[in-house]
């Protein structure tokens, strides 16, 4: 006998589902409440701010600032690492989850798109969608303006540069620029040779 699926068990397998479902439109409501609350307290509030993303996400560890206005579809499908920081604008489409290392910094209005439409109209016009995960390693940095296509995946010890659009994997040690994003040197030990005259290090 064939298991039925709901259309967030459909959503979370990637499978097509329809957005319009009630127990997703009540729970995308719920993030927007959240992420309301958020966006609208006094900037001296960081605790509370604070306590709402660690209520909305999946997953958060000690040390993560995220600047509002800041918004998502559920937040429980966002899981973010250790000294984690996002500035002004930050859009997360988290239908699939969103897996987010350590020490990853985002510029102001990056957008991470898990969601996606049909091509044909006779599809896209019945609601459907589908979704796919995206993860972005350890030590990244997302320039300002970038855009993440479903289903992309960003390795460790990355920068993409400002205005980029990434719809398709990028390997670790790599800085990567453009629409499309593409790799364009690997990252060395001479790019933090270079920064030692700037700045005095403590050891």
């Amino acid at each position: 006998m064939e298991t039925i699926l709901t259309e967030k068990e459909k959503m979370l397998a990637g499978k097509a589902y329809q957005a319009g479902d009630a127990i997703l439109s009540k729970e995308r409501l719920k993030a927007r409440e959240i992420t309301f609350e958020f966006n609208n307290l006094a900037p001296k509030f960081i605790k509370q701010r604070k306590e709402l993303l660690k209520r909305l996400f999946g997953k958060t560890e000690k040390m993560f600032y995220v600047e509002p206005p800041f918004r998502c579809d559920y937040g429980y499908n966002i899981e973010i690492g250790d000294n984690f920081y996002a500035n002004f604008n930050l859009v997360i489409l988290d239908c699939a989850k969103v897996s987010i290392g350590n020490s990853v910094f985002i510029a102001p209005n990056v957008s991470i798109y898990t969601a996606g439409h049909p091509i044909h109209s006779h599809l896209r016009d019945q609601e459907f969608e589908w979704a796919q995960e995206i993860t972005i390693g350890d030590s990244v940095w997302i320039g300002g303006n970038v855009v993440i296509n479903p289903g992309v995946k960003i390795g460790s010890n990355v920068v993409i540069g400002s205005g980029s659009i990434v719809t398709r994997d990028i390997p670790d040690n790599v800085f990567a620029a453009g629409n499309p994003c593409r790799v364009i040197r690997h990252l060395t030990d001479e790019d933090k040779d270079y920064y030692y005259k700037d700045f005095k290090l403590v050891v």
